[in-house]
């Protein structure tokens, strides 16, 4: 009993030794985001979303599984009205990565832009439990505000 509580001590020791000897290195860098989604992620930022929507194309052929980009694409085809290939591209982007909470909070704006609200309802239930807080995050809030502001119009 002695020894293996000697051992356990030493293996605590060497572990806690080796973190503390690493613990001034720098985090390893993020790699660098691909050039066609900086360039689109500009483009949206600019609410030049026809010049979004050809970077972020050529994004998602170099990055078929990246969901940011896919959802940013659908983002751009969506404010430019084209509904059919911003479903797409939201699809795409939640078989990629199911809580993806952009993907949840464009989508339900996108149902609310072609009346459908239980369908937008169901993305906020979705973000609901893709939010960290308790259901709490501004993609929830973001929805939410929409789909109220979208039931007083109405």
């Amino acid at each position: 009993m002695k020894s293996l509580l000697t051992v356990v001590t030493l293996v605590l020791s060497l572990i806690v030794m080796q973190a503390l000897a690493f613990a001034d290195l720098p985090e390893p860098k993020a790699k660098p985001e691909n050039p066609n989604v900086a360039a689109g992620r500009k483009a949206i930022e600019a609410n030049d979303f026809k010049a979004a929507v050809g970077h972020l194309t050529k994004a998602v052929q170099d990055l078929p599984n990246d969901a940011d980009a896919q959802s940013m694409l659908g983002y751009s085809y969506r404010k430019l009205g084209t509904f059919d290939k911003s479903m797409e591209h939201y699809q795409k982007a939640l078989k990629i990565d199911s809580s993806h909470r952009y993907a949840h909070e464009y989508l339900g704006e996108l149902y609310l832009d072609m009346n459908q609200p239980a369908n937008a309802e169901k993305q906020l239930q979705a973000l609901k439990k893709a939010c960290p807080f308790f259901g709490k995050c501004e993609e929830y809030d973001d929805l939410k505000g929409a789909i109220e502001k979208y039931k007083t119009k109405k």
